[in-house]
């Protein structure tokens, strides 16, 4: 399986997460800020030390489809996905988070650092429409950096489809 920073068998360095972002955020004339940031206990640490509320730190989670095809659902931090908005948006009766192992084959990305830019498979990227108009973060290709961009060019640099596609979180039980 591939990994975000690897030697190939021609003895060449594949392109880190880091440079594999940045080469698909400068191919899509997207402005992005990447930044270094500390291992955080919780969501709303993380939040903070970016600056930002929670509902602004967003997950791009990963969904197979039942086909075996993925997608990227970008999800704000303070919310979850809801099966049942993003299965009837999609018209499919089934939807799954893949292993790990599968996500990182997929985008190349391990899991915390997983991001639409520079995946290795072009997947289609549905976004919850809470995004919309904010400054946000998202995994950067690499632990313990976090990319920083505006959601609109974004999510038109993804051609993404925008939808609500969340619930509030959960109490954990």
């Amino acid at each position: 399986m591939p990994t975000t920073d690897q030697v190939t068998p021609t003895g060449r360095e594949t392109p880190t997460g880091r440079e594999r972002v940045e080469t698909d955020a400068l191919a899509r004339a997207l402005e992005i800020e990447i930044v270094e940031r500390p291992q955080a206990d919780s969501l709303e640490a993380a939040a903070a030390l970016l600056g930002l509320e929670p509902s602004d730190v967003i997950k791009s989670l990963v969904v197979k489809r039942h086909d075996g095809d993925y997608l990227f659902a970008l999800v704000p931090g303070d919310r979850q996905i809801s099966w049942s908005k993003l299965r009837a948006l999609l018209g499919v009766n089934k939807l799954s988070l893949p292993s790990a192992d599968l996500a990182l084959g997929a985008t190349g990305y391990e899991r915390g650092t997983i991001t639409p830019f520079g995946s290795l498979t072009p997947l289609p990227v549905f976004a919850d429409e809470r995004m919309l108009g904010k400054r946000v973060a998202l995994g950067a290709g690499s632990h313990g950096l976090s990319l920083l961009t505006d959601a609109n060019p974004l999510l038109a640099a993804f051609d993404a489809t925008v939808a609500d596609i969340t619930d509030p979180l959960k109490p954990r039980a």
